[in-house]
């Protein structure tokens, strides 16, 4: 199993497999700064169609300029909403994105960074990011941002949190596709961003037998796979779930 996941791993890991895929946007940005506040957004909108996602990435990003954080943190609250005028990507809709941007704002205002704000809630001596993730979603809701949203969704849940994770892993690894950037935590550290096509890969592999797409889940595939890269558990699921958004 190994040599089939590295030989995946070394065939699929490459930012030539990363189109279509919200994770492209953050290459626009050389600064981890600038990448983490891509980044949250991005993953807070990548549900539904990749085609429709990469629209509406864009709708928000592209008004912002060469500096997403530099935008936040100099313009006045005012202007933050009307850069949203008009926006739609399925359930969300022009008032909960430019709450969001306002949240991301005044998360930097307080913290200085979007990582700082997850460090203040996690320990390197944790097994996962669960303690990290809990208190970013906290330093949200203190910021203003409603606590029942479906861009930011809770840990405490029970869900997989798959987006949240996904961000993580983007933050994170650092390789030919995860450009990384946070030093907080560590790669083992990173829980597997699952959706359904990741856990029916799963459990085709046989690296578990529940069926729920929920957060006991995504901790046993990423047990599993720890097995096979303790440092770095989240290796392969980028390559995991190419072949299936490729068609292939």
């Amino acid at each position: 199993m190994k040599d089939r996941l590295e030989a995946l791993y070394l065939s699929y890991n490459s930012r030539d497999f990363v189109h279509p895929d919200p994770l492209e946007f953050l290459y626009r940005y050389d600064d981890p700064l600038d990448r983490e506040v891509a980044g949250l957004i991005a993953s807070a909108l990548a549900y539904g169609r990749v085609a429709r996602i990469l629209v509406s990435v864009a709708r928000v990003l592209d008004p912002m300029g060469p500096s997403p954080r530099r935008f936040l943190l100099e313009s006045p609250e005012s202007e933050i909403a009307p850069v949203c005028s008009g926006f739609t990507h399925r359930f969300c809709r022009e008032a909960d994105i430019a709450a969001f941007l306002l949240a991301i704002r005044r998360v930097l205002k307080a913290r200085g960074t979007i990582e700082a704000a997850f460090a203040a809630g996690f320990d390197p001596s944790s097994e996962t990011v669960l303690p990290g993730l809990h208190r970013l979603r906290r330093a949200f809701t203190e910021a203003g941002f409603p606590a029942k949203n479906h861009l930011l969704p809770d840990p405490a849940s029970g869900s997989a949190v798959k987006r949240l994770n996904l961000y993580l892993r983007w933050m994170v690894r650092q390789d030919a596709v995860d450009p990384g950037g946070w030093t907080a935590a560590a790669p083992r550290h990173l829980i597997v961003p699952l959706d359904t096509h990741l856990h029916r890969v799963a459990r085709n592999l046989g690296l578990t037998k529940r069926t729920a797409s929920d957060m006991k889940t995504a901790l046993e595939i990423t047990a599993a796979l720890r097995s096979f890269s303790p440092d770095d558990p989240v290796r392969y699921d980028f390559a995991l779930t190419r072949p299936g958004i490729r068609g292939e």
